[in-house]
């Protein structure tokens, strides 16, 4: 066991990437989407809808998506997010904007691109019947092959991204979800765990929830840390507040290295893969068995890496030990 130190980091990496040599920034951006299923990444196709994709990005930079809610489901047909992110559950005499569901704040209107086939895995954006330029913030992922109509349809809808690897699966347990009208605008909403009969209105244990954020590259690891961004992205077992995804940050690394959990990426999970990471409450201690170490491509891992919390109030931890893979 080995003591993280920040020139350690660095040694390491740069071990790595002489070892795997000289690679250059992959041509398509990349966009890694947690939710509460599990992750996905999708390739962004800047080459043939670059006005489309600076939108979608514009919205994932500012933060917009995080924490956003997937207000419509229409099974076997899309998915579809972008319009409000849940800002909490109301407690006592809050009331929405506060608390519940928030509308995010939508940009100019993009220019329609079609061109790219609304076939299964792909992402395109919504839009205004009868207004193919009318595309915002709101956009959908292609459950089937949608392409008869939705290439045609009201001058095309603009597909901008594709789901990689075994992403579709996630999106898949999506899609066995019922659904529910909350409001005149949102009738189909997915929901977990929701008894109709019962329940007033859907919590966000109920609800499917997203994170979306910029990524190097593809990787299905559920452990990875980008240096290019300084961020740690990990699901976590914590105990009694269930199973997250959630994204941390190194905010100092001298000394010593401590990272910032992000509280508006943390996502109750539905789900609950080998290979997680634990935190443990008599200890304050999360325990990640396997990081993925990626720069720009190159890949190194770190095992048994530990970090102790040092300020539950800003969810600050020192990571202290780590093994070499």
């Amino acid at each position: 066991m080995k003591f993280l130190r920040s020139a350690v980091i660095k040694s390491l990496l740069a071990a790595a990437l002489l070892s795997a040599g000289t690679q250059s920034a992959l041509a398509e951006p990349f966009v890694r989407v947690s939710t509460t299923y599990g992750d996905f990444t999708v390739e962004l196709l800047q080459d043939v809808a670059p006005a489309t994709v600076a939108n979608f990005l514009g919205y994932v930079d500012r933060g917009d998506f995080a924490r956003l809610v997937v207000h419509r489901l229409d099974n076997n047909f899309v998915i579809q997010a972008g319009s409000h992110k849940w800002v909490g559950d109301c407690a006592g005499t809050q009331l929405p904007p506060a608390c519940g569901p928030a509308l995010i704040p939508v940009g100019p209107t993009v220019v329609n691109e079609p061109g790219v086939s609304n076939t299964r895995g792909t992402l395109a954006m919504a839009k205004i019947g009868d207004l193919p330029d009318s595309a915002t913030s709101q956009w959908f992922i292609n459950l089937t092959d949608n392409s008869a109509n939705l290439d045609q349809q009201n001058s095309g809808f603009t597909v901008f991204a594709r789901v990689l690897g075994d992403g579709m699966d996630v999106a898949d347990r999506i899609n066995a979800l019922s659904v529910i009208a909350v409001s005149s605008a949102i009738t189909q909403m997915p929901v977990r765990d929701f008894n109709t009969a019962t329940d007033p209105a859907p919590l966000e244990k109920n609800l499917v929830l997203l994170n979306a954020y910029r990524t190097d590259r593809y990787s299905s690891a559920l452990h990875v840390f980008e240096y290019s961004s300084s961020r740690l992205n990990t699901y976590v077992d914590a105990g009694a507040l269930g199973n997250l995804s959630l994204t941390m940050r190194v905010v100092e690394d001298g000394a010593q290295t401590v990272f910032q959990i992000d509280p508006l990426s943390i996502i109750p999970l539905a789900i609950a893969p080998d290979g997680m990471a634990t935190f443990t409450d008599a200890d304050q201690r999360l325990r990640i068995p396997r990081v993925e170490v990626n720069n720009n491509g190159q890949v190194s891992i770190l095992n048994n890496v530990v970090l102790r919390m040092i300020d539950a109030g800003t969810l600050r931890l020192v990571l202290e030990s780590f093994e070499q893979g």
